[in-house]
């Protein structure tokens, strides 16, 4: 017996070999399935959370219209009561002559 072939291993046979190949497949195959399943809970908790923030924004958007009408009526009551206080004043003034008379 030579030294070297104290320290040769036996070469694995053919169906060891294939053997050793389907774990590791089927290791493969337990990660790929568990990635899946961690992606879906992702897609999932995403989804989820992007429902919540449109929720959230529709309710912000219709707060903010409903006080933007409430300002505008509140303005377009002042602008036309100005305008028509100007027209009064512009009348007064036109007819100032007419109104001392009718005073006095």
């Amino acid at each position: 017996m030579f030294a070297w072939e104290k320290w040769e291993k036996p070469m694995a046979t053919q169906v060891e070999r294939i053997g050793i190949l389907e774990t590791k497949v089927d290791d493969l195959k337990e990660d790929v399935k568990n990635l899946h399943d961690c992606l879906d809970r992702t897609r999932d908790q995403l989804s989820k959370q992007l429902d919540e923030m449109y929720h959230a924004s529709c309710t912000q958007h219709s707060e903010l219209a409903k006080k933007l009408s409430e300002l505008e009526k509140f303005k377009d009551k002042w602008v036309y009561v100005v305008m028509g206080g100007v027209a009064v004043l512009g009348w007064i003034t036109g007819h100032a002559e007419t109104i001392t008379k009718f005073l006095n």
